[in-house]
């Protein structure tokens, strides 16, 4: 239970992370597409080694 806690509370950490540099240098269509492309690559990290 431990290591699925650390895991979201890095996933957590990371979305946070990624948004706030994507929101300081990118306009909107382009923050839009890597906040996509971050979702979809945790979520396939997520199945692959979790599921």
């Amino acid at each position: 239970m431990m290591d699925n806690l650390g895991y979201y509370i890095f996933v957590l950490v990371a979305v946070i992370v990624a948004f706030l540099v994507v929101k300081k240098v990118t306009t909107c269509l382009v923050k839009s597409v890597v906040l996509i492309a971050l979702i979809v690559i945790l979520a396939a990290v997520y199945y692959l080694y979790f599921m």
